[in-house]
């Protein structure tokens, strides 16, 4: 990242794009493009000879949805920031194998990491945090786990023994926890999805139990994560709900050394104490988790009530080396006073649930931030764009992007707000299928498109492995778009049609045949690739279109 020693050139994949096959739609504009601004010296790499690994597990109570990726993440952060090797791993309760099959309005974006796998969103949160890659081994799921357990049973590995939740379930969980430590990281953080209570969260929280008698008490510790409801008619955060998850953790035969409260309002002394006693808790082990503008200040405001020197303690390990947050601290500080602002609409399908696109969104804030610019985004749902209402959804907007995607659905109103900034010289972005849709027309559907770049749109020949997926660099690089990134960057590929070469290329992809890799023309440019996953050059190239005339 800019002015980090932990590059990109490091991190870019080094695969063949034909290792990354799977179905298209699986893909759901993941790999976020990483945090830019800030980087994290590490004074000294490791703090820790050679030992023990240390666990985190954090767990959610009272409700879902209250922030454990985020707590993980920033966690995740000021323990890197202290010279420790963190990452930080999600299991997901569902019985899906992967998130790749599920609907962006059921869980979000699809994240893909740098070896393909298919995973949760949190994933995104925590590269960004910990500014470093994750893999197939940060995300494990129920079905995944009972798939791996199944297979050993036809296998006859269980030598005709009965297959068990326990111990069988909860030894591949146990197996699945512990395989990052293989990797020599000193703490990982395990964040586990659900929320306790659950019935599909009780395995992992069984295998939490286990683990803590196994790694013994200083080499463990729990995190919970609750909710203290605000009560607006009486004025007060009330502390029942936590109370009763914690005893609900309990009967599952874990004490969380660490309550970490999500509220909307100031937690007084008293009410931290009543936590403290009914939770069995030390009181400076009680962790206010306000809400805060931007997730990006979460780690600040936890370092302020010294989460992470708690968090060292419970796990016996030095808090001697200071942490070293000055450039997120930088980062957020531009992040926070802009000079400058733009508003752009984002045209997709999935518009109702932001998180389907959280990494185009989390990308532009960096991207704007590294030019002292704030860049708001217009959500706009393409299903409902019609030329009666095209002039009111887009007024007032400096820039365009029309989002990837897949099927039929929407791409009327994708053309027709093209068509729109093509009318009124707003600057467009194309991504995927919103770059296909500007050419002349299409072979699938036989679709005729808008025809502002002079190339047709055709699918790849079945002669090498469709559709192409994974990372290739581009050559004949020119235009806006691509100025200062390398013929030797690594973009990130998921399509099965490609734009032919013409008069409007700015780059060449090689892949079967050679296609456009970008365009430009006029107030248009487009990209096959998503930027949005393709790491410092994807960076470089949102950034350059936030320079174009606005």
């Amino acid at each position: 990242m800019i002015g980090n020693s932990l590059t990109l050139a490091s991190l870019a994949p080094k695969h063949n794009t034909k290792q990354f096959i799977s179905k298209i739609y699986q893909f759901q504009f993941s790999k976020n493009c990483l945090v830019k601004q800030f980087s994290l010296t590490l004074p000294k790499p490791n703090l820790m000879s050679k030992k023990q690994t240390k666990y985190i597990f954090v767990t959610g109570g009272v409700t879902s949805s209250l922030g454990k990726g985020i707590v993980s993440a920033s966690l995740g952060l000021l323990l890197k920031s202290r010279g420790f090797r963190v990452t930080i791993q999600k299991l997901d309760p569902y019985i899906n194998i992967d998130p790749g099959t599920l609907n962006p309005y059921e869980h979000g974006e699809c994240y893909v990491t740098e070896d393909g796998a298919e995973t949760d969103l949190d994933l995104g949160h925590y590269e960004r945090f910990l500014d470093s890659t994750t893999s197939q081994n940060n995300n494990v799921t129920t079905g995944r786990i009972y798939q791996t357990v199944i297979e050993k049973e036809r296998r006859g590995d269980f030598l005709g023994k009965t297959v068990q939740v326990i111990p069988h379930i909860t030894n591949e969980i146990k197996r699945r926890i512990k395989i990052l430590a293989k990797q020599d990281f000193d703490i990982i953080i395990t964040e586990i999805g659900g929320t306790v209570g659950d019935i599909e969260s009780l395995p992992y929280i069984e295998s939490v139990r286990q683990l803590r008698w196994e790694l013994g008490e200083k080499n463990c510790m729990v995190i919970h994560l609750t909710l203290l409801p605000y009560l607006a008619s009486s004025g007060e955060l009330k502390t029942k709900p936590s109370q009763h998850s914690v005893r609900q953790l309990m009967e599952s035969g874990i004490q969380a050394d660490v309550l970490v409260c999500r509220t909307e309002h100031f937690i007084s002394k008293e009410i931290k104490a009543k936590l403290a006693q009914f939770c069995n808790v030390g009181i400076e082990n009680v962790i206010e988790c306000k809400d805060v503008d931007t997730i990006y200040q979460v780690p600040l405001e936890l370092q302020k009530q010294k989460f992470d020197e708690v968090v060292l303690k419970e796990l016996a390990l030095p808090t001697s080396q200071d942490s070293d947050l000055k450039d997120w601290k930088n980062f957020l500080k531009k992040y926070k006073n802009p000079k400058k602002k733009v508003e752009i609409a984002l045209v997709g399908k999935y518009v109702s649930l932001q998180d389907s696109y959280k990494s185009i969104a989390e990308a532009f804030i960096h991207a704007g931030a590294a030019q002292d610019t704030e860049v708001k985004l217009r959500w706009i749902y393409s299903g409902e764009l019609t030329e009666s209402n095209l002039a009111e959804s887009f007024k007032g907007i400096d820039g365009m992007l029309i989002a990837p995607g897949f099927g039929d659905r929407g791409i009327e109103g994708k053309i027709l707000a093209a068509k729109f900034a093509r009318e009124n010289r707003i600057p467009l972005l194309g991504i995927c299928l919103g770059m296909q849709l500007m050419c002349n027309a299409s072979e699938e559907g036989n679709t005729k498109a808008l025809g502002i770049f002079d190339c047709e749109v055709k699918l790849f020949p079945n002669s090498d492995i469709v559709p192409h997926m994974g990372w290739n660099n581009v050559s004949e690089m020119k235009g806006k778009l691509l100025e200062n990134i390398s013929e030797t960057d690594n973009f990130y590929f998921v399509h099965s049609y490609y734009a032919e070469v013409g008069e409007s290329t700015t780059s060449v992809c090689d892949y079967i045949t050679p296609f456009s890799a970008t365009l430009e023309k006029d107030n248009f440019y487009a990209a096959q690739f998503h930027p949005e996953k393709s790491g410092d050059a994807g960076f470089k190239l949102l950034e350059n279109f936030l320079n174009v005339r606005f």
